[in-house]
């Protein structure tokens, strides 16, 4: 078993509830094996209190958390990436950065929690449900035999998670 930490990057275009929803999950459910940042093309400049409150759920420390643009990331001192997911289909049909090295592009898409109208419980209900689905969809992420896989069957499998019913 390999000591690399992969680098995984998740973009949205508002940077304020799906991709800092996952960016917690794959951090507490990588357990060290991966490390994850999030980021936005157009990012809303604050993170949704409700995607706070599931991070804050699985023990995410969220003191550090902001809403920040994908460009952050495509830096020449940026951290390079292994792989980059957009959650937002927006954010996927958007032209990106070029990212240093050569990332692993996915397109894991979820429906925007932060667009349900209503009470304060029918948006909670709504960040739970996506917040679930995500966290599906990570699991298999992190359960991956990643260090035994070649480039190509790494972005298969990542592609076949993202192609699974959320």
């Amino acid at each position: 078993m390999s000591d690399q930490t992969y680098k995984v990057l998740v973009l949205c275009t508002g940077n304020s509830a799906r991709s800092i929803m996952s960016e917690a999950l794959i951090n507490v459910l990588g357990a060290g094996r991966f490390l994850a940042y999030s980021a936005g093309s157009q990012p809303s400049g604050r993170v949704n209190p409700f995607a706070v409150e599931q991070a804050q759920s699985i023990g995410y420390d969220t003191a550090n958390v902001r809403s920040k643009s994908w460009d952050e990331f495509s830096q020449p001192d940026s951290p390079k990436m292994d792989i980059v997911i957009t959650v937002c289909d927006s954010a996927a049909g958007e032209s990106c950065p070029l990212w240093r090295g050569s990332p692993i592009k996915v397109h894991w898409g979820f429906e925007d929690p932060s667009h349900v109208d209503g009470s304060d419980e029918d948006k909670r209900a709504a960040f739970t449900k996506t917040f679930a689905q995500i966290r599906g969809k990570i699991t298999l992420l992190v359960n991956l035999p990643i260090d035994t896989l070649s480039h190509t069957e790494l972005e298969s499998a990542l592609q076949v998670i993202g192609d699974l019913p959320v």
